[in-house]
This record gives C-alpha cells, structure tokens and sequence, in this order.
C-alpha cells in the first residue's frame, strides 16, 4: 500500500489555510504574548522537565489541527510499534529498540530469536562487574598501575552522545577516570591526546559496530603503534564495544574484555547503550549510568503513553514541522544556558540530521516537502556575541533556549549590578526570548527589530544524571515523532555512504603512490590531481 505523501494529509491542507491568517498584524508574536494567559495555555511540566512554547508562532486552532496532523499519520502508534520492537526501520528490515536500553519494556520481547533485555542486561551486569574492577585497581594496565584515564575511539554515534553526557556529568562530579574522546581521523586529534595522558594508566575503547570503519581503523592502528613503540602490551590496554562476531569480537583479536552492540539500536541513539554506558560508568561508576537510564525511561514513558495535547516531545516535533514546512525557517538554533551543556548542539546536530535529511519516504517515494532544519548552537550569552545579531535583525530562525534552575557551582556567588551570575545568565535568557518574540521599533531602521521571531524554552531542575537522561531523550523523541509524521525513516544513514566510496577512490591513489614515488595521478580528474600532488609535495 503506498502512503500518503506529507502535502497530501487533510490536516496538511487545513494548515495551509491558517498559514494565510499569520499574516495579519494581530498574530504577530507581541500581541499574541499579551494574553495573560498565553504562558499557562502553552506550556506543559511533566516531573522535573518544563517545555515552554508561549513564544512560537502558534495559536489554539493551529495546535488542534497539528494534533490532527499528528492523528492522521498515526504517530503515537508508530512510536508504540517502535517501542514493541517492530521493524520500524523498514529500509534495513529491523527494529528501532534504543528504549529498551533504559528498561522500558518489562516483558519479555524476542526478536529473530535474541532475547532482547535478557542480552542488554548481560552486557550491563558486564559493564558494572568491570568497571568496579577497574575502580578497584583488581584491573591494572601491563605494568600494573591503575588506570587513571580512558580514550574512546569512535566517530559520529559512537562517540558524540557520551562527550555529552560526560562534559556535562563532569560539571557536577569528579570523574573515577578521565574520558578523551578519538574521533577525527586528524593525526592532530591523536597528537593533542596523547600530550595529556600517561601511556602506562591509559585504557583505550575502541567503539564500532562491524569494526570496519575507517576512521576508527585507522585511529586504532595509530594506536597499536603508539603503544608498542612505549613496549606496552595492547591486550592490557584495550576493551571492544562492537557486534557480536565482528572482528573486534574475536577472540584472537587480544582485547581486556568485549562488550556487545546491537543491530537494534542505531549509533545516534546509542549512548544508552555499552557505547555509552562502559565510559560513563569508567568514569563515575554504574550507579551514575543507572540514574542517566532512569532520566531517559522518564520521558520515554511520557513520550509513549501521554496524551498529544500534554505531549511535550511530540508537540515540539509538531512544532518544528510547523516552522520548517509551513513557516519555511530553514534552521534551528539550541542555545542552552550553560556551559555544561556545550555539547549537547553537536549530539542533537548528528541525532536530528541524520535522521531527518532523507528525500523519500519509507516506501521510496520522492518527497514534496521539507524534511528537517540545519541544527547548529553555542551556550549563552556567548551566543549572543556571536550569531545573535542574525537571530534579531538577519535572516530569521527559531531558537530553543535552556535553562538550568540550580548551577553545579553551589559555592557563594559575588554580586555585580545587584545579581549573582547565575541569575544574570538567566535575565539574558529570559530576555533574549521575548526580544525575539516582539521587537523593537525605531525610526532609525538600523535600529529597528521585526520581532515575530519564535522560540520555545525548556527549563530543568539541575544537572543530575536523571535530568540529562530526561533532555536526551527528549530530542530523541522529538526527532523520531517528526520522522514518523513526515513518512520517512528516522533511522537509516544512505546519505553517508556516497563520500565514504568516493574517499576509498582516492585512497586507492595515494596508496599507489605511497608504494610508486614515480606515479603520475594522470589516471584521475584534474581536480583531485591536483589536490593529491599538493599533498604529496608539502606545500602550495
């Protein structure tokens, strides 16, 4: 049966026709925030998380027929089937199952014969049981001093989730263990590293699903150098995060331990997994990782069982469909007010994108409409001498501000201007917000702010495991309840795959001149050749 393409619901074509109506004067944001009741009206608190969405360019009627949206494309059904482990990922004929990592799902769930939580809590208990070992020191690198540092090699999902959670746990806790994070294949990325660690208490994570992509191979062999050429023996030094039989599972591939990842849960969603869950707890103990999965499960039971009118991850994914197809905004700013969360933008950026950049639906049908919005952020205020001046008087784009009530710092605050800092911060969150929202006339038209401009504020508690697990998977949700009404599947990666084949063309080059110094390039286009011969000769 061939779907309904997006531009073609009913509640797509009603939405059109309000569109019309934000045109007028009064529906301009400044009045609309006048009403003394527009912030109760919209907003919703579930348990520690608030999603304020007064400042976004919507009204009563437009929300009734988003909801409807919403009913027509049978959101909340998908997401359950996703959650019931259904192959929601139909691209890839397999499941979607990041929820069942935070014990979502109490009964039992077999998929192709693998006991789904029976296997991710064997790799959990293994986790916990070595890592304490490591705390311990009962585990100690090849010449028997603890380890004292951990660097994870891995690229994209495998990595940007957990800098996240850990830069952010890091702010509130002094970590066990100190993670870096390989990633770019840059020599100068490894460099920079190994200038802050001991060899000798440096436990390296190697994290790939097949354990064939490149830029991890390549880090690991750079690696295995570094360390033979310090006489340390890498079986002491080095644990796997990888699939079943891959050949970082191999047993005579010589490794401290192995952790399993699973085909069901995609790398952008994977921080709940071992990819997340052996450095977390390295570096604060099992118990921290645990109270992160509780945050998570916490909104994934929100997500999944609320209704579409309290729905705040749904209603933010309505939203943002809202302003991208119909509000044509070509991007989406994150601008968390706090500097723990500097890396949230660069998660939620990979998470968002890569879900949402596709151009068919699940059955291949070219698309009509706009499928996601450029993510990029910076914490405040630093935004605000960066790219604000764009955000107020630019190009529009709407922007998610978050705010954080209690600080990790709880030592005394000075005073400047008769506020602490902390409460200076949020004075430029609070009033960044409803400047955006209503402008500023001026005669002088350099001076002048249009207004209009939407946003939505999340507020949380504080920076406890729980309240980040519950902002993960917050955007999670969101990202996957707007690819579930868009038609498209939130969870393959085709785009990645044409540049990945591209590059293995070129290496192919410059291993034939690596083993030929004569070799000419004169086989290939005039473009890469010249890039090549610049490389090769050193200098422009």
């Amino acid at each position: 049966m061939v779907q309904t393409l997006f531009n073609d619901q009913k509640a797509c074509k009603k939405l059109r026709h309000i569109l019309k109506t934000f045109q007028e004067k009064k529906y301009h944001l400044k009045h609309l925030i006048q009403n003394k009741n527009r912030l109760k009206n919209f907003s919703i608190k579930t348990d520690g998380f608030f999603y304020d969405f007064s400042k976004q360019r919507v009204n009563g009627e437009l929300l009734k027929e988003l909801f409807q949206l919403s009913r027509e494309t049978q959101t909340r059904k998908k997401f359950s089937q996703m959650v019931s482990g259904k192959n929601v990922n139909t691209t890839e004929n397999r499941a979607a199952l990041h929820t069942a990592a935070r014990d979502l799902i109490h009964d039992n769930m077999v998929i192709d014969d693998l006991d789904i939580l029976s296997e991710l809590n064997q790799v959990n208990n293994s986790i916990n049981s070595f890592t304490q070992k490591v705390h311990q020191k009962d585990i100690t690198g090849s010449g028997g001093k603890p380890f004292t540092d951990a660097v994870i090699i891995g690229i994209g999902g495998s990595y940007l989730g957990c800098e996240f959670v850990y830069n952010t746990i890091k702010h509130s806790m002094e970590p066990k263990i100190d993670l870096y994070f390989l990633a770019n294949v840059d020599i100068d990325n490894f460099g920079h590293i190994i200038k802050k660690i001991d060899p000798e208490t440096t436990l390296w994570i190697v994290i790939s699903k097949s354990y064939t992509t490149t830029e991890t191979m390549a880090n690991l062999n750079q690696v295995l150098l570094f360390l033979n050429n310090n006489n340390i023996n890498p079986a002491k030094h080095i644990v796997t995060v990888t699939s079943k039989g891959s050949p970082g599972d191999d047993s005579s591939n010589k490794a401290l331990d192995s952790f399993h990842m699973f085909d069901f849960i995609g790398g952008r969603y994977s921080v709940t997994s071992a990819v997340g869950g052996l450095p977390i707890s390295l570096a604060f103990g099992f118990d921290i990782f645990k109270r992160f999965l509780k945050g998570c499960h916490q909104m994934d039971l929100h997500a999944q069982n609320e209704i579409e009118e309290k729905n705040i991850p749904l209603i933010a994914a309505l939203i943002s469909i809202w302003n991208s197809n119909f509000l044509e905004y070509p991007a989406c700013a994150i601008i968390p007010y706090c500097s723990a969360l500097s890396k949230l933008t660069p998660h939620v950026q990979q998470l968002y994108m890569e879900s949402l950049g596709k151009s068919v639906t699940c059955d291949g049908q070219i698309l009509d409409n706009q499928t996601g919005v450029i993510i990029f952020g910076e914490p405040g205020t630093n935004a605000q001498h960066s790219f604000f001046q764009l955000a107020h008087q630019g190009s529009p784009f709407p922007v998610e501000f978050i705010g954080i009530i209690k600080p990790a710092y709880n030592n005394e605050q000075a005073k400047s201007k008769g506020v602490s800092n902390h409460q200076e911060l949020w004075a430029n969150m609070i009033a960044q917000a409803k400047a955006l929202a209503v402008g500023k006339d001026d005669q002088n038209n350099a001076k002048y702010f249009t207004g209009n401009r939407p946003s939505s504020t999340i507020v949380l508690n504080d920076l406890s495991p729980e309240s980040i697990g519950m902002l993960l998977a917050f955007y999670e949700a969101k990202t996957v309840f707007e690819g579930f009404i868009l038609g498209i599947n939130p969870f393959d990666q085709f785009g990645v795959e044409l540049g990945k084949i591209l590059a293995s063309d070129v290496r192919d080059q410059i291993e034939k001149k690596n083993n030929d110094e004569a070799y000419d390039f004169s086989s290939i286009d005039p473009s890469s050749k010249f890039y090549l011969e610049t490389l090769f000769k050193g200098s422009l």
